[in-house]
């Protein structure tokens, strides 16, 4: 038994190739041509076959790793070098029939300058130079009629059972029309596309010969052309230096213009529902799985992982009722919201002994007709502090660039009805009085349990109130419900000894919780914001001044 090293074989002049997949580990017995790792460009995929039978001793490197020509990647044990040498024996003979197949491919006769015109004509582009393979599956295709493409724009993928190449236009122009189809299979020198090329698109030069004849174009007299790049002694596509941005998904099968798609988009592959042949990935579905993703963010895309489905009804008798469309909104708007918001919530305590005293006061007094709660104070407060601070009052911009500051202060308030949750919107709480609010609010209200509320009244709010007090509960962590940047939950109020330097006072404390947008408003400012409202409900005489 022996150990050889398994090295990179002759990449065709392409550097820094990245690994993207590793088929096997230290211990697995492995086949001659049975691939071992895979590397990739911005051009083509290629699989790394083993040279010899044996077994996989190591493997020195991880995904995402760059690797050049004549690397070392792993150490193989095997019971004979004898298929080393035979490899090592051919790749030279067959890279010498490569140089001898590209001297005949280059043109007899001196090139000429090309005249500048402003005439179009039709060309028929060929299928390039394969690097010496011959019936090459078309797995692929990257245009349409009617689409503008470069020089260096792919057309389509070719695949082997080693590698995958995506082949340039190699001339500019529009598609007239697509001469191949999936599943098809060609050669150097069959026809791919038709485009509409215009004279002054020439890159400046062209033989005489080809003025004459229209002929292939090779990797002589087009570099962006693929060329032959040896895979486990087998030639494949030469490509471009690979991006080295993010690293794309393994054990998917998607051609090098697909994962640079699925990057610019920040899909992860292993998400996407594969249509092309023999389970590729195609430009479509990723594009497909966006559009998906933007129309149910909550699904696909976002990284976050579905709730496993849960056949309920093997555990007992159960019965499935939908959702009304209230509970349905709500559900997508608050998800929305937690998903794109970063939350956080401050907590604090109000002193509103005076300011139950008062109310008990004045609802008894029979001086108004509507009865008052502590919401309308809350709301007035809430109001009288969004003055003092405006980053409370204003809402991030689509592109999260700048704050949009309001001049109006229109404050939300979650009411509680049978289909669900619903938040009428009190318009220039800071304009108006307790009692002004306090009516508003009823009438909302009652609109909102009798199915009346409008979509306009609840629209256009600063700021969103939730309380609970009437229900209980010490604390909670309202949602904030964006656009806007905050929403303060209130729980039951209760009666708690507190002391006063001196001695412990009975005080009825009202428990606060604050939620904000971490992006507009920092904690200092959240802390501030709080405290405020604290010192506005423990003596209500601030609100008039």
């Amino acid at each position: 038994m022996t150990i050889e090293s398994l090295t990179v074989p002759d990449l065709g002049g392409a550097e820094q190739v990245e690994v993207i997949e590793i088929l096997v580990q230290a211990g697995d017995a492995v086949s001659a041509e049975e691939s071992i790792i895979v590397l990739e460009t911005d051009k083509a995929t290629m699989e790394i076959p083993s040279p010899l039978d044996g077994t996989i001793s190591s493997l020195s490197i991880n995904v995402g790793d760059k690797l050049n020509e004549g690397d070392q990647y792993g150490e193989i044990e095997t019971s004979t070098a004898g298929s080393t040498a035979v490899a090592e024996s051919e790749a030279p003979a067959q890279q010498e029939q490569l140089k001898q197949e590209d001297v005949k491919s280059e043109p007899e006769n001196e090139q000429v300058a090309v005249t500048e015109s402003s005439i179009a004509s039709i060309e028929i582009i060929h299928v390039p130079d394969l690097g010496g393979s011959d019936q090459v599956e078309v797995i692929e295709l990257l245009v349409k009629i009617g689409e503008e493409v470069d020089a260096e724009q792919s057309v389509l993928t070719l695949e082997t059972d080693k590698a995958s190449m995506e082949i340039p236009a190699g001339k500019s122009g529009r598609v007239e029309k697509i001469l191949l189809t999936l599943g098809d299979k060609v050669s150097v020198g069959d026809a791919m596309i038709e485009l509409m090329v215009s004279e002054s698109a020439e890159l400046g030069t062209a033989s005489s010969a080809e003025s004459k004849k229209e002929a292939p174009p090779t990797k002589e007299n087009n570099p962006a052309l693929a060329t032959s790049a040896a895979v486990g002694n087998k030639p494949a596509a030469q490509v471009a230096k690979p991006s080295e941005d993010i690293k794309p998904s393994g054990k998917v099968h998607a051609g090098p213009a697909v994962r640079k798609l699925a990057r610019e988009f920040g899909v992860d592959l292993a998400l996407v529902k594969a249509s092309g042949v023999r389970g590729r990935v195609t430009k479509d579905d990723v594009q497909n799985h966006v559009k998906s993703a933007l129309q149910n963010p909550t699904v696909a895309g976002t990284g976050i992982p579905k709730v496993a489905e849960v056949d309920f009804s093997k555990f007992g008798e159960v019965e499935s009722l939908p959702l009304n469309k209230i509970k349905l909104a709500t559900a997508k708007n608050m998800t929305a919201a937690w998903l794109n918001v970063p939350q956080v919530t401050q907590f604090d305590q109000a002193d509103i002994t005076e300011l139950e005293a008062f109310r008990k006061q004045v609802n008894s007094s029979g001086s108004i007709e509507q009865k008052l709660s502590a919401v309308p104070f809350v709301m007035k407060a809430v109001a009288t502090a969004m003055k003092e601070f405006p980053q409370f009052n204003a809402s991030l911009s689509a592109d999260g660039k700048s704050l949009i500051y309001k001049k109006y202060t229109h404050i939300g308030v979650a009411v509680e009805t049978p289909n669900g949750l619903l938040v009428p919107v009190i318009r220039d709480v800071d304009q108006k009085s307790i009692t002004e609010i306090a009516q508003d609010l009823t009438d909302k209200a009652q609109k909102s349990r009798a199915g009346k509320l409008g979509l306009a009244d609840m629209q256009g709010g600063c700021l969103s109130v939730s309380s609970l007090g009437g229900i209980g509960g010490t604390a909670f962590t309202p949602i904030v419900n964006a656009p806007e940047v905050a929403i303060l939950g209130l729980s039951r109020a209760e009666m708690k000894p507190v002391w006063n330097g001196s001695e412990f006072v009975p005080k009825l404390i009202l428990p606060l919780s604050l939620s904000y947008d971490h992006r507009v408003i920092d904690g200092a400012e959240a802390a501030r914001f709080s405290q405020r409202l604290v010192t506005l409900l423990g003596d209500i005489r601030h609100l008039v001044l």
